[in-house]
């Protein structure tokens, strides 16, 4: 009796568990066009366009995210510009006259060797031609010849000096010293040698002397450039915006790469008043280590702000990218693990970030740091 009840209470045991489980309506698991959260799951981009990214994938990539915030930013202006040398920081090194060049104390100074203010860089000797030559060597033969009559002269007095008028003595020590000074200066131009010396303490930023060079009169030897000083000249073809600039900053060429280089700050010189190539030209100073990744003559962006201002959301240059439209687009945490693409419309508002004028609302998320490599997920 007590078997045959023990098997009827397993039996109901044994099809329960043999049966699968069904979770009732409302509570399955069949979450259609959501993100996945079971363990192990990968980053995938999902079918409306967002991407789905588990938190160990964002820990690795290194993302980061801000609150947008509403403001009001300054309207800004892209020109394009050239770094340029500052004439107060930099110098050139031009012979006054032409001739044969020779290295100075240390040898001739090559592209990059810093020098110091009046350092000996060269000589330059003097070369005539023969003609002119000749006739200097017949000038200085003349001086001599009469210098050596007046020494005779001036002795001849000195022994009659009890005889003769004191101001005879005084005239002929005078003819005396004159000659001697035409001699020697008659000498000294035959023999004579320019000594060229650094105007200015600096970095040897472009050389073109060779020793035994014939070298002619302006002849431009050595540029030198201080490389913590420097202008940049921007192109305005406003020319009102000279007398409305609030600030500036020079871009960095991969200012909005991670990593990247920060935007320097610039200090507006002035305006010209003569337009070239049509538009005005706006000279600002530049100060800093962060110019020595910059070449004279080399070709960047200032981003200019002016006095007005305008609503808008500021964010990281980072944080921006293109989608496949080509359009501006940011990433937007609308899960802990999923980001949303958003197009935007931004304006330019400093070297290291920018306004965001329409598309994102204020207390958003947006991805800062890593957004480029969001978009890359497939």
């Amino acid at each position: 009796m007590i078997r045959r009840l023990a098997l009827l209470l397993a039996i109901p045991l044994a099809l329960q568990l043999s049966t699968p489980a069904f979770a009732d309506p409302g509570h399955d698991h069949d979450h259609a066009g959501e993100a996945p959260a079971a363990a192990g799951d990968g980053p995938r981009r999902l079918a409306d366009g967002s991407v789905f990214l588990p938190k160990p994938t964002q820990r690795m990539m290194g993302l980061r995210t801000i609150v947008a915030a509403e403001a009001e930013l300054p309207q800004a202006v892209e020109l394009a510009a050239t770094v340029t040398l500052d004439p107060n920081a930099g110098g050139r090194v031009q012979p006054t006259q032409g001739g044969r060049l020779e290295a100075g104390p240390r040898g001739l100074p090559g592209v990059g060797q810093k020098v110091a203010k009046g350092e000996v860089l060269a000589h330059v000797v003097t070369s005539a031609a023969a003609l002119e030559r000749a006739g200097q060597q017949a000038q200085l033969a003349e001086a001599r010849s009469a210098l050596a009559l007046a020494d005779k002269r001036l002795a001849r007095l000195q022994e009659l000096a009890d005889t003769v008028p004191r101001r005879d003595l005084e005239a002929a020590a005078s003819e005396r010293d004159s000659l001697a000074a035409r001699a020697s200066s008659l000498a000294a131009g035959l023999s004579a040698r320019e000594t060229l010396v650094a105007p200015v303490a600096g970095v040897i930023a472009s050389a073109a002397a060779v020793s035994g060079q014939v070298v002619a009169a302006g002849e431009t030897l050595f540029e030198i450039v201080d490389p913590a000083r420097m202008q940049v000249e921007a192109l305005a073809f406003d020319a009102a915006l000279a007398a409305d600039v609030g600030s500036a900053t020079l871009v960095p060429p991969r200012a909005s790469a991670p990593g990247g280089s920060a935007a320097l700050p610039l200090h507006f010189i002035g305006a010209g008043r003569i337009l070239r190539e049509q538009a005005l030209p706006l000279v600002f100073r530049a100060e800093g280590n962060g110019l020595a990744a910059y070449a004279i003559g080399q070709p960047v962006k200032v981003v200019v702000q002016t006095r007005s201002t305008r609503r808008g959301v500021a964010v990281p240059s980072a944080a921006l990218s293109r989608n496949a439209a080509n359009q501006t687009m940011v990433w937007i945490k609308q899960a802990p693990e999923r980001f949303e693409p958003r197009v935007v419309a931004v304006a330019p508002l400093d070297g290291a970030r920018s306004a965001v004028l329409s598309g994102l609302a204020a207390g958003e998320r947006v991805v800062s740091e890593g957004a480029a490599l969001v978009g890359q997920v497939r």
